[in-house]
């Protein structure tokens, strides 16, 4: 017991101080790799700042420190007491798992995208019916920030505020396009820089955008219908190995042991897991259909 226990204070103290003087002074010690910390960070904060949530960047830069401390504990709590598979396996789950919270934030940001596409078929009619009444296209769009949810009402409400401020129309709404890159924004943004200096129907013009945007929802809809169930499959494919590895650890632990506390099962550990992903990738590349 007392061996246990002084393997686990050497693997926490020996992978601690080593992971922790590499993220606290990476810029001086590791170069390249406070080079990437700065850059996750950075560009977590911007993604962020994008879906309007506001975090301090010491905060964001504790939680980031935290949490590649908690992939390199869980290495340890999964192979201790074997020093080296618990360090080796430590550093590999932060290199895996370093560009995790930026990419679950990327892929809310996109979700928000996917949400705003989808309330402009709304937004679009709101606007249509206010300039066919006599407004203009500033207070069309103080409509839709009254009247729709979020994300909506938050990114109508920016361009508004920007204009007050005196950056023009244009500019708000191609500032609009940068934050919410996608294709449908980027036709709404064109049309009314474009209707708005050389004259035109902009109500029709956004009926025909809705109806556009109306059908491309319609279509995405039924290819996401077709495939999901080879979305499942990928998902079961990719989740079996590690279910079965967790039935044959409660059955008989004393023989699939030697996986977690030996070379040869470290190595079949890391062959196993880049098999993984790159099964796992080529699964989600091949039911990625774009419209």
């Amino acid at each position: 017991m007392l061996t246990i226990t002084l393997k686990f204070l050497s693997i926490g103290w020996v992978g601690g101080a080593l992971l922790v003087g590499l993220l606290l002074n990476g810029e001086q010690l590791y170069g390249w790799v406070g080079f990437k910390k700065r850059s996750e960070q950075e560009e977590m904060a911007r993604l962020l700042d994008l879906m309007f949530i506001v975090i301090a960047p010491e905060r964001l830069k504790l939680f980031y420190l935290l949490y590649l401390l908690g992939l390199f504990g869980l290495a340890i709590l999964f192979f201790a007491p074997s020093v080296g598979g618990s360090v080796f396996f430590g550093f590999l789950f932060v290199t895996l798992g370093w560009t995790l919270p930026r990419r679950t934030l990327t892929i809310m940001h996109r979700r928000r995208i996917k949400k705003f596409v989808i309330q402009m078929v709304d937004g679009l009619s709101l606007m249509s019916n206010g300039l066919r009444s006599g407004l203009n296209v500033p207070q069309a769009l103080q409509i839709v920030t009254e009247e729709l949810p979020n994300p909506i009402s938050q990114e109508f409400g920016l361009v508004l505020s920007q204009n007050k401020l005196g950056v023009t129309l244009e500019d708000a709404m191609s500032n609009l396009s940068i934050r919410m890159p996608a294709d449908d924004i980027e036709m709404f943004t064109t049309s009314v820089n474009i209707l708005k200096e050389t004259g035109g129907n902009l109500a029709e013009t956004f009926d025909t955008i809705s109806v556009t945007i109306r059908e491309r929802i319609k279509v995405e809809s039924k290819i996401s219908a077709m495939v999901s169930q080879g979305v499942l499959q990928g998902v079961i494919v990719v989740l079996m190995p590690f279910a079965l590895a967790a039935v044959l650890y409660a059955v008989d632990p004393e023989r699939i042991s030697p996986m977690f506390t030996t070379i040869p099962g470290w190595a079949l550990l890391l062959v196993m897991m880049t098999l993984q992903f790159l099964g796992g990738f080529a699964i989600w590349k091949i039911v990625q259909i774009k419209v």
